[in-house]
């Protein structure tokens, strides 16, 4: 949005500010443990320090950053730990989204996850990891929405936020991306069985050895 058409303050320059700075942590453009400096990034984003304030109250909130008492704020750091807890939280969730998908699916949209399937497969073939974990996350995002389950995809879409840079790490280790597309390609499988047994099973089996991958360092 230009800056002559963007408010500096209010709601419209907060949800700016909280988007802006969302997706720089996502993408890696800010490093864990780095501050983040009111001043700074209000003039950085031509909005309010009030603005920047309430972005960044949202964003704890999501626990992509943490306020530190006196200090201001930061990029939150999620250790393996963490990780693997929220891990462990994303099985239950991300099972019963499959075997809902598994249920609810239309042809078109068992279609469209056969596609990413054979998208992922050729990014693995073509060794292509940054691609790959976009393919990734697009997946999971996808059986989400088919499976109808608001609830838990809000619980996932926090979640998965705090291992945006985990992920993308384990993407880029060797042999892992081969691992992860098996395990993908058995869960695309067994939706477009329509079992919603197998897929709940073989969502909770990716998460596993992601659980196992994470733990190996």
């Amino acid at each position: 949005m230009p800056n002559e058409a963007r408010p500096s303050s209010g709601e419209q320059a907060k949800q700016y500010t909280l988007e802006q700075l969302r997706q720089a942590i996502l993408h890696g453009e800010m490093a864990p443990a780095q501050r983040l400096v009111e001043n700074e990034l209000a003039e950085q984003y031509h909005v309010t320090r009030a603005s920047v304030r309430a972005a960044l109250l949202d964003l704890a909130a999501e626990g992509l950053v943490e306020r530190i008492h006196h200090q201001g704020s930061r990029v939150r750091t999620v250790t393996i730990r963490e990780a693997v807890e929220i891990t462990e939280c994303r099985m239950a969730l991300e099972g019963l989204c499959a075997a809902k998908a598994a249920r609810a699916a239309t042809t078109a949209q068992l279609d469209q996850l056969q596609a990413l399937g054979r998208a992922m497969t050729q990014v693995v073939e073509h060794g292509d990891p940054i691609r790959y974990s976009t393919l990734n996350r697009e997946l999971h995002a996808r059986i989400r929405d088919i499976s109808g389950q608001h609830t838990a995809v809000t619980l996932l879409e926090r979640l998965n936020a705090q291992l945006v840079r985990h992920q993308f790490q384990l993407a880029l280790r060797p042999g892992r991306p081969q691992q992860s597309l098996s395990e993908h390609l058995a869960l695309v499988d067994a939706i477009r069985a329509k079992d919603p047994k197998a897929a709940e099973e073989a969502s909770q089996a990716h998460l596993s050895s992601v659980i196992d991958a994470l733990r190996a360092g």
